[in-house]
């Protein structure tokens, strides 16, 4: 039997400081932000206080800025150029700006160049020939015929039929160059000549080293010791591009935390690149705004080869990037399922595992509100992940709040679901998923069987794996 994707004809860390936070109606007194690394001088980039700390996280407000309406249940995700500026860069209770007066007004001038370069007809052009003659753009909405065939034999013929969003043949084999590219434009237009960022796998490493040396930029990539050995491949890489790796204890929320450090200490020289939609305001709202492209191409080729939209849209979750690039298209769409899919490691029972969905609490950390991994004194639990891009403690402000408003649904994969769906993929299509997709296509397992025959799958491979093969095959005592 044929089990072909059907097209019918019709269309239908830190040491402890003092910090002062004020409120809309309340003026909290110092207050200690407790297991917070100060990373050097009067730069205390960014504030940590967990649901355990002596001050309600859920009361605090965004710095000098008004509260959203109580009600966040009826709040909706506004794309960026629906906001005024400068914003509270809130999606509900969560997000903002956590950070001390120093960084404010630098925050507040990227904004503003963010919004303008938004409609900017120059910069828009720039960047769309930009993403189809760099990046490769559009990237393919791929039938996955002998997947789908291997979950319908399963269930008596009948079954979805499952498409791959392939972010993974974007150049450099990621969705990380569609921001990188973005990001490192503006630093250009600010009259900056030198970027500064994080990476964990590599590929957002990878990606920022690419775009600054298209654009003639300075680069230096902070990237932990750990995630060196296991992406030798990604660190030559960044060298051969001339950017300057620097290693760093720990591991990825280690590297983010020392690449803000240098950032705040160099305000007005060096643009802080970042490619995680965690941080304070305008941070995560630009990652987000950048990855879109994902989802609104997927709109469209979804109309083109069946007349409607997805029934179902998977994607892998760490900080949010991939996730929110794909599912920001579809939010407040009834008809579109938005899945996204943690990093369960060990198991979400275990300790070791990067669910913070799942298993994590409200508290602030790196500049903003979501949910965090942290222990019952309020320190941060390090997370784990075979897939080291998903080894991040908070998520995205914009999924904590997609998660609380109940408009998003989530759920996790263990190393081994994910090693399975990596072999698997790779047997059935011949496409190598990066770890980190291999947990959303892990979760094609318990999803397929719920849903009704012909419904649309989508599940966006965020990246390539062949970065991964090695790591597979240490798991796999090969």
């Amino acid at each position: 039997m044929n089990y072909a994707c059907k097209t019918p004809n019709h269309h239908s860390t830190m040491k402890t400081h003092h910090f002062h936070f004020k409120t809309r109606r309340h003026n909290y007194p110092q207050v200690v932000s407790a297991n917070h690394r100060v990373m050097g001088n009067d730069y205390d980039h960014v504030m940590m206080i967990t649901s355990k700390s002596n001050v309600n996280p859920s009361v605090l407000r965004l710095h000098k800025s008004p509260s959203p309406p109580a009600d966040s249940a009826k709040e909706r995700v506004v794309s960026a150029d629906e906001t005024k500026y400068p914003s509270t860069g809130k999606f509900g209770r969560f997000g903002g700006k956590f950070v001390p007066e120093t960084l404010i007004s630098c925050l507040e001038q990227l904004e503003v160049v963010f919004h303008q370069v938004l409609k900017d007809p120059e910069f828009k052009e720039e960047l769309s020939t930009a993403l189809k003659d760099y990046v490769g753009r559009e990237t393919p909405l791929y039938c996955a015929e002998r997947l789908t065939a291997h979950y319908k034999a399963q269930n008596m013929g009948r079954g979805p039929d499952i498409y791959i969003k392939r972010e993974d043949l974007a150049h450099y084999g990621a969705h990380k160059m569609n921001n990188a590219l973005a990001q490192a434009m503006i630093a250009k237009r600010m009259g900056l000549t030198a970027v500064v960022a994080a990476t964990g796998a590599g590929q957002h490493g990878v990606a920022t080293a690419a775009a600054c040396a298209k654009l003639g930029l300075s680069c230096t990539i902070f990237m932990s010791t750990a995630d060196m050995e296991k992406q030798p491949s990604n660190v030559d890489l960044m060298t051969l591009l001339g950017a300057k790796v620097e290693p760093t204890a720990g591991n990825f929320k280690d590297a983010s935390s020392e690449s803000i450090r240098v950032w705040a200490g160099k305000l007005g020289e060096v643009y802080y690149l970042a490619g995680a939609a965690v941080g304070p305001h305008p941070c995560p709202t630009m990652v987000r705004e950048f990855q879109s492209v994902i989802g609104r191409e997927t709109r469209r080729q979804a109309a083109e080869k069946w007349g409607g939209t997805p029934d179902a849209v998977v994607a892998c979750v760490g900080s949010g990037s991939n996730a929110l690039g794909i599912f920001h298209e579809f939010v407040g769409d009834p008809t579109v399922r938005l899945i996204g899919v943690e990093a369960a490691g060990f198991g979400l029972n275990s300790g070791k595992h990067a669910a913070t969905l799942a298993a994590g609490e409200v508290g602030v950390y790196h500049g903003a509100m979501s949910y965090l991994l942290q222990d019952e004194e309020g320190n941060i639990i390090c997370p784990h992940s075979i897939g080291v891009g998903l080894e991040y403690p908070g998520v995205a402000p914009e999924l904590s709040f997609l998660k609380e408003s109940g408009q998003m649904e989530f759920y996790s994969a263990t190393d081994k679901e994910a090693v399975d769906a990596y072999i698997r993929v790779a047997k059935l299509e011949g496409i190598i998923p990066a770890l980190e997709a291999s947990h959303a296509f892990a979760y094609l397992e318990k999803l397929c069987p719920t849903l009704p025959d012909d419904a649309k799958i989508v599940v966006s491979c965020s990246g390539r794996g062949d970065k991964d093969a090695t790591t597979v095959s240490k798991y796999l005592g090969l």
